[in-house]
């Protein structure tokens, strides 16, 4: 049995009227849309075939270019096992990449909706917006963002990325993986890019309390009419760099949009390596970054608006800074920890003067006076001048000296439920007897009998 569409019985009536001498050929095929030569080719199947003529000979056949079904099972199978998660264009990259299964974009988003599986990006509807123009060239504006998310999906720990995207070319120079947003954070992003790329005009970030504060400002904050700053603030402004407060998520729209791309490709790369911990995270990242900026990056329409800094310029402004007033004998106490200023002449002391004191990312502190450094306790120097413990600790500061791998600072609870830092020994101490290291001051113990013990150098 033949089943006419309304199209063909449109064209049936339209070619037996042509039998019944009503239209010529000619007009026919005008109605029909189809030249005059194709008109006759229909007439004649009508005439030999009946109604059915009219009906295209290819209606009901298989197409030679069809997938094969052994390849859509394969499909459909990766799309719910190995590649679960991926949206439709990442999909088809992995299936070509991969898979050697070379399909079309919208051929796998059919096959997967004619199936029943979903894309598992929801998108909302979107609303009226005014369109912001990109920068001209790299370096005039960069991005800044951290995206707490789950991206082990219950493998390991929650963790944050911390970012950013250049506004002109869409192109990411540096993220890492970390525990949370920090201060920390954002300085050892900005030390990554600025020393690899340059200094930006601007960065473009949320008010995040890392970047904006509503306290009040001191006294002699109001006499320069400066307005408070956060530390991440303050170093940004010493190296020039213009800091620009979003009113919104959607003002900063392009790393949104990139925390969405990450959470999708990212996450399922992540998965694909079976990443359970933050340095494995941290190596996928580092491998996906090339090739996410060549997918997704854009050339810019100027040149590059990088500044160029020395490296020791940008360690002295992305540190954390603080005053301090040098006692009596020479020391000062910060956080906690007592630091001895080095004897350099008989004749000068420090003892009642204002100093700086900053404190690098790599946990090294810097003293200086009146911009001249007078002391340096680094990582691996740190208990050489004079580190010793005082009754209170920081864990701020604890953070800053747990990250190099050559310093223990261990806190331990007295009776008093105080808090006391312990200055490690050198490994070179080792061979001494505890004697000589507790005479020396080398080597403590606390005055609880179950928490006696001593550290050492790890």
């Amino acid at each position: 049995m033949t089943t006419l569409t309304m199209q063909d019985e449109k064209r049936l009536e339209v070619i037996e009227r042509v039998f019944r001498g009503e239209l010529t050929v000619s007009s026919a095929a005008v109605v029909l849309g189809i030249s005059e030569r194709q008109c006759y080719r229909v007439k004649g199947r009508v005439s030999k075939e009946g109604p059915k003529g009219v009906i295209h000979g290819n209606r009901g056949r298989a197409c030679k270019r069809k997938t094969k079904e052994k390849t859509v099972r394969q499909i459909l199978k990766l799309a719910q096992g190995k590649y679960q998660g991926f949206n439709d264009h990442h999909l088809t990259e992995k299936l070509k990449e991969h898979e050697q299964i070379d399909l079309s974009r919208e051929k796998v988003r059919r096959l997967l909706r004619s199936h029943g599986i979903a894309t598992p990006r929801k998108r909302r509807a979107s609303k009226h917006r005014s369109r912001r123009d990109r920068r001209l060239a790299e370096g005039m504006m960069l991005q800044v963002d951290g995206s707490p998310h789950d991206w082990l999906q219950g493998r390991g720990p929650r963790l944050c990325l911390i970012g950013a995207i250049d506004d002109a070319s869409g192109k990411v120079p540096g993220a890492f993986f970390a525990q949370a947003e920090s201060s920390w954070g954002y300085l050892r992003l900005f030390s990554e890019v600025f020393k690899r790329y340059g200094l930006p005009q601007s960065v473009y970030s949320d008010r995040h309390s890392v970047f904006w504060t509503d306290r009040q400002p001191t006294l002699d904050e109001q006499l320069i009419n400066k307005r408070p700053l956060t530390e991440v603030g303050r170093a940004l402004d010493e190296l020039g760099v213009t800091l620009i407060l979003a009113g919104s998520p959607q003002a900063k729209g392009r790393i949104e949009r990139l925390w969405g791309t990450f959470q999708d490709r990212l996450v399922s790369e992540l998965r694909l390596a079976k990443v359970k911990t933050l340095e494995q995270a941290q190596v996928v990242l580092d491998r996906y970054l090339p090739e996410h900026n060549r997918k997704f990056s854009k050339p810019a329409r100027a040149q590059p608006a990088w500044k160029k800094a020395s490296p020791q310029q940008i360690e002295q402004a992305l540190c954390f800074k603080d005053k301090r007033t040098v006692a009596n004998d020479n020391t000062v106490t910060f956080d906690g920890i007592i630091f001895q200023i080095p004897k350099k002449s008989s004749h000068r002391s420090y003892a009642n003067k204002r100093i700086d004191v900053h404190v690098g990312l790599d946990g090294s502190v810097d003293l200086f006076y009146k911009k001249e450094k007078i002391a340096t306790f680094d990582s691996k120097t740190t208990h050489a001048f004079g580190l010793y413990r005082t009754n209170k600790t920081r864990e701020a500061f604890l953070c800053f000296l747990r990250a190099s791998s050559r310093v223990a600072i261990q806190s331990v609870r007295r009776c008093e439920c105080v808090y006391n830092t312990v200055a490690t020994i050198t490994s070179a101490d080792r061979g001494f007897d505890t004697g000589s290291l507790r005479r020396c001051g080398r080597l403590r113990y606390f005055p609880n009998r179950r928490d006696r013990r001593w550290c050492g150098l790890l």
